[in-house]
């Protein structure tokens, strides 16, 4: 089960070779770079994660490549989908692979409350009693869902063990969960690590987020909830600033995400597929300068 989800859980990357293959060999070598750099656990075929550009068989197969390389380690995999006979049959798959639950968002198509608990009944009808992660992107998937219909959501459907955090202002939203929701649900939080240290000081259990610099993530988690230390997580996180806003642009933030842990060994190329972001001669330009003022480690 994922009650005891905390800490840093990266949005990993989906590599592609420049044929457009998915680049298996650097699934390996992202995994031991996340686990290396403080990860907890990995979140698979996320939005950043370029999910929406993979075939069902692809999908399933980084599942589980990812679930290989990561020995033991928990593997969360984004299953969402309007289609609710392909989440079904995904979330399925991947959890004969060996993910340790899946991470849903509802639809579009969901405008109220009961749409939201009829649509919930419906995919727990169909996938059982599946450990899930709700994730709460307004910004991504269409649908607000307030902390009440949240509460009752998560109230019906003991499935739910984790929530990913994303509606804005993030940090007041955690704030209303964490008086709102029981134990044992965790609150992670995404939105590309941006308000970190806020949302941590509001109560949430770590971030779910991806970011070139994966050792900011948890080094922030770990001042914060561990060690007591404010002031130092504000000055890790500060240091990294510049970068983390940078890529906090859509495809073209992932784009360069990629091409930083490209130059970090963490994969072999920094590909996308359509119609994912393509990095101009002035966005390299860009991204050396904003590096060169910063002295980050290799």
């Amino acid at each position: 089960m994922l009650e005891d989800t905390q800490g840093l859980h990266v949005v990993a990357q989906t590599p592609f070779a420049p044929d457009d293959t998915v680049d298996h060999d650097s699934i390996d070598t992202l995994t031991a770079f996340y686990h290396r750099h403080g990860a907890k656990g990995l979140l698979v075929l996320g939005v950043s994660g370029e999910a929406q550009t993979l075939t069902p068989d692809e999908t399933v197969g980084v599942a589980a490549a990812y679930v290989a390389a990561s020995n033991g380690r928990p593997v969360i995999a984004g299953v969402s989908s309007p289609n609710l006979a392909l989440l079904a049959e995904v979330t399925a798959q991947v959890r004969a692979e060996g993910a340790a639950g899946v991470m849903i968002s509802p639809p579009a198509s969901v405008r109220t409350d009961e749409d939201l608990m009829a649509y919930f009944d419906a995919v727990f009808a169909r996938i059982g009693d599946v450990p899930v992660v709700l994730q709460d992107f307004p910004a991504s998937s269409g649908v607000k869902m307030s902390v009440p219909a949240m509460a009752r959501l998560i109230g019906a459907f003991p499935q739910i063990a984790v929530v990913k955090e994303e509606d804005m202002p993030s940090a007041r939203k955690v704030a209303a969960l964490r008086a709102t929701v029981p134990w044992p649900v965790r609150i992670l939080t995404g939105n590309n690590g941006l308000y970190l240290p806020q949302e941590l000081a509001r109560g949430a259990d770590g971030p779910m987020a991806g970011f070139s610099y994966p050792e900011m993530l948890s080094g922030v988690d770990r001042l914060m909830r561990f060690d007591n230390d404010v002031a130092g997580a504000h000055a890790l996180f500060n240091r990294y600033l510049p970068l983390l806003k940078h890529e906090a642009q859509g495809a073209m933030g992932i784009a360069l995400r990629k091409e930083v842990m490209r130059r970090r060994g963490a994969l072999a190329h920094a590909a996308m597929r359509a119609p994912g972001g393509t990095l101009t001669a002035e966005d390299i330009a860009e991204l050396d300068a904003i590096l060169a003022h910063m002295d980050l480690p290799a």
